[in-house]
C-alpha cells in the first residue's frame, strides 16, 4: 500500500518495533511475549496492527514455526535501527553516562555460547563502557580475581565446591553426549573425550564411571568446546556436557545405554568486592540475561 505523497505517513510504534524485533530474534510468539512483558494475544494484536499498516505480511506462521517475509526481513533492519536511535537518544537524559572499562573472565564454552549476546546487549545499554574479555579455565579465572585481574568472572562449579563469595547464575544436568546415530559408547574400554585437569566436569565425569566400573580411555583432550563437539559428532568419543549444550547432531546417552548419571554443575560469578559503576553495570545486566533464560529457554 502507497500513501500518496501529499498524504502524512502513519507513524511507526517503537513499542511494535520492540515487540517485532523479539519475535524475529526468538522465531516465537510466546517467547517474544515473555521478552516485552505482554500477553501472546496483545503481542498478535500489535504484529496485525503492524502489518495493517504496512500493507504486507511480515511473518510467515504455521503450526511450527514463524519466519520473516522479504518484506518482514527489509522491516527488521530498520525496526533495530529505530530502537538503536530511540535508546541512544533517550539514554542521554535519563541513563547516567557510566565510562570505564570491565575486566570480564568466562570459561571458553559460556565465552562461546553466551557472552556475544550479553555484549551486544550491555554495548547497546552502556556504549561508554569498553569491555575486555579474558577466556580460561575456571581456576585460573579465579587466580586472576585474586590478583586482581579482572574485575568479574564466570566459573563454572561442582556441588561439591561450596567456592565462598560465588553468585550461582544456573544449575543444570551434565549429560554424556555421542553422536546422533553413533557407536563410540558401545565400545570396550569406552573413548572418553575430556577438558584438562582443573574442569569441574572432567572429574565428575571420571568419578562416575569409576564408581560404575566401567573401563574407559582418554581417546580426546581439549580444553574448548569447539574440539569437544568434534570429537563428539566424528564418532570417536563420548563425552560429558551440560544439557544445554546439546545440539541437533547429537544424543544424550543415559543408563541404557551402559553410561553413569554425572548430577548437575552450577555457573557462578565472582564480582571484586570494591565494584565501580561500570563493573556493577556488568554484573546487573549478566544476572539479568540468565533471568531471561530462566524463564525462556534462550539466549
Amino acid at each position: 500500500m502507497n500513501a500518496p505523497l501529499n498524504h502524512p505517513l502513519p507513524l511507526l510504534d517503537l513499542d511494535v518495533m520492540r515487540t517485532f524485533v523479539a519475535i524475529a530474534e526468538t522465531g516465537s510468539f510466546t517467547t517474544a511475549a515473555t521478552a516485552v512483558f505482554r500477553t501472546p494475544s496483545a503481542v498478535s494484536m500489535q504484529i496485525k496492527k503492524l502489518e495493517d499498516i504496512l500493507g504486507r505480511s511480515v511473518f510467515s506462521r504455521d503450526a511450527r514455526s514463524v519466519t520473516l517475509t522479504a518484506d518482514g526481513e527489509m522491516l527488521l533492519g530498520y525496526a533495530r535501527r529505530m530502537l538503536a536511535i530511540n535508546r541512544e537518544a533517550v539514554s542521554k537524559f535519563i541513563v547516567p553516562d557510566i565510562s570505564g572499562v570491565v575486566r570480564i573472565g568466562s570459561p571458553d564454552d559460556y565465552g562461546e555460547r553466551v557472552l556475544p549476546h550479553v555484549l551486544k546487549r550491555f554495548a547497546q545499554s552502556h556504549p561508554s563502557i569498553a569491555v575486555d574479555v579474558i577466556i580460561d579455565q575456571s581456576g585460573n579465572l579465579r587466580r586472576r580475581m585474586d590478583d586482581r585481574e579482572l574485575d568479574l568472572t564466570l566459573v563454572t562449579k561442582s556441588p561439591k565446591n561450596p567456592m565462598i563469595g560465588a553468585e550461582v547464575l544456573l544449575t543444570e544436568p551434565i549429560v554424556w553426549a555421542g553422536a546422533r546415530g553413533g557407536c563410540a559408547y558401545m565400545k570396550e574400554p569406552l573413548p572418553v573425550s575430556i577438558w584438562e585437569e582443573g574442569c569441574a566436569w572432567r572429574a565428575g565425569a571420571l568419578e562416575a564411571l569409576g564408581r560404575e566400573g566401567r573401563n574407559y580411555r582418554v581417546a580426546y583432550m581439549s580444553a574448548h568446546t569447539a574440539g569437544q563437539r568434534a570429537a563428539i559428532m566424528a564418532d570417536l568419543a563420548v563425552a560429558p556436557l551440560p544439557k544445554s549444550f546439546l545440539n541437533s547432531e547429537m544424543v544424550e546417552l543415559t543408563a541404557k545405554d551402559g553410561l553413569p548419571d554425572m548430577g548437575t554443575y552450577s555457573l557462578a560469578m565472582f564480582v571484586t568486592q570494591d565494584a565501580s559503576a561500570p563493573v556493577k553495570a556488568a554484573a546487573d545486566h549478566i544476572r539479568a540475561t540468565f533471568e531471561v533464560y530462566a524463564e525462556t529457554g534462550r539466549w
